[in-house]
């Protein structure tokens, strides 16, 4: 595969830009080799700098549900163009959005639009905190919420603890209010809400989380947590960034039967552009501001461009309610060939999926949580991507990410995947 115009495009990123990207997986470090810089997308391809086309199982890290640049989105796109790009001002697509995101997710009564998944989920925690007057939050090891301060934060010495700071440039004082528990543990929430009583605002979970892999939280540990936070007057917020629908026209929320006070959503809400949004129960989103104390504020938020092609995806999700048992047949049809594959080769490895994302794990162990996750074999995995990329299927240039399905994959693009995972297994077992 010929990769020269995309190594000599990263040492000149290198010059310019720190690690020659502008988000650190892309630098392919988990993996080594040179990153693949992209030219265009059309359905289920993606196509590089030097010619070499793929499969693309990113999709943008989420959001094209439908593929690369479908055409509905460039229509909205095209019309909101012509009207100008940002106002900084009220629009009607914005209301239109609002109200559709509402009327597809029943815990969503009201909404506030931002920019970013991290700033949605920042804000949701801020909210939270403002609400009920408590300045402490429980996260969860290994679930990613993005790179707000006080969400740069590990276990430390054990899951049961304060959390110490995983980057440098995020103060003690931030991590000091940020709990961490264990995935699927309902003990170990029990645990932290006893040593902290009545001084916790708020529990933020991934529901499915998609950044240490694609691990899904247990109906019985979801449940529970839930009648905990209402006993113990915790906000429970469903950082649904990337599953929002992506898994379900309802999200994660709609899979496993919850009912979160909080939400968080990005990626397909977009449409593929920037785009984040927050909200939940009325009572506890009028504490926004302007109506509420809780100052939060984006002079981009909700522009014009974002609203029309994320009301344009989202609009097409509701008229077309096939939409996601065709995303289940061609998901569980990638599932059940990986899975034949790992048979036929003797392999164990676990294999989660949830809907239309998923991950391949290179560990023989149930992945569950955060420490089964990271007993998978990196190095082992690190080979099977760059086989895979030399066969033409783009996969996530790191273990603890999720694979994602759209609607423009077709049978041949499965099979051919399937094919070449086996081929490429065959080739570093």
């Amino acid at each position: 595969m010929n990769l020269n115009y995309s190594e000599t495009l990263f040492n000149e990123a290198k010059k310019y830009i720190p690690g020659g990207v502008n988000s650190p997986v892309r630098a392919f470090k988990s993996v080594g080799g040179t990153p693949v810089f992209m030219k265009s997308g059309n359905g289920s391809k993606l196509i590089d700098v030097d010619g070499n086309v793929y499969i693309d199982y990113i999709g943008s890290w989420g959001p094209h549900l439908f593929g690369h640049n479908p055409p509905f989105i460039k229509e909205a796109l095209f019309t909101a163009i012509e009207n100008g790009t940002s106002f900084g001002a009220p629009t009607e697509a914005e209301v239109k959005m609002a109200k559709l995101i509402t009327e597809l997710v029943p815990s969503m009564e009201m909404v506030r639009m931002v920019n970013s998944g991290t700033e949605a989920t920042m804000s949701a925690v801020r909210v939270a905190r403002g609400y009920t007057g408590k300045n402490k939050f429980i996260k969860f090891e290994g679930c990613y919420h993005g790179h707000a301060d006080y969400f740069l934060i590990k276990a430390g010495s054990g899951a049961l603890t304060f959390g110490v700071p995983t980057s440098p440039g995020v103060t003690t004082g931030n991590a000091a209010d940020t709990l961490v528990a264990d995935f699927n543990n309902i003990d170990s929430i029990k645990s932290l809400i006893n040593e902290n009583k009545n001084e916790i605002a708020a529990v933020i979970i991934e529901p499915i989380a998609g950044n240490m892999g694609t691990v899904r939280a247990s109906y019985e540990f979801i449940r529970e947590l839930r009648e905990l936070c209402s006993a113990e007057n915790i906000l429970l917020i469903f950082d649904e960034v990337m599953t929002g629908f992506r898994v379900a026209k309802g999200g994660a929320q709609e899979i496993l039967g919850i009912t979160p006070d909080l939400s968080t959503f990005g990626k397909i809400i977009g449409g593929g552009l920037p785009v984040g949004a927050f909200g939940g129960k009325k009572e506890i989103m009028e504490f926004v501001s302007p109506l509420g104390p809780v100052y939060q504020a984006g002079t981009l938020s909700g522009n014009p461009l974002a609203m029309s092609a994320g009301y344009a995806m989202l609009n097409y999700i509701k008229e077309n309610p096939s939409v996601y048992s065709e995303l289940e047949a061609k998901s569980k049809f990638l599932e059940d060939g990986f899975n034949e594959n790992l048979k036929s080769l003797n392999k164990k490895f676990a294999f989660n999926r949830v809907g239309s994302m998923g991950t391949l794990f290179f560990t023989e162990n149930e992945v569950i949580d955060y420490n089964s996750a990271v007993s998978s074999d990196t190095k082992l995995y690190g080979k099977f991507f760059h086989e895979m990329l030399n066969r033409g299927i783009y996969l996530a240039p790191a273990q603890f990410e999720a694979f994602f399905v759209s609607l423009s994959h077709s049978e041949e693009d499965l099979s051919k995947t399937i094919k070449s995972q086996y081929e490429s297994l065959k080739a570093i077992l």
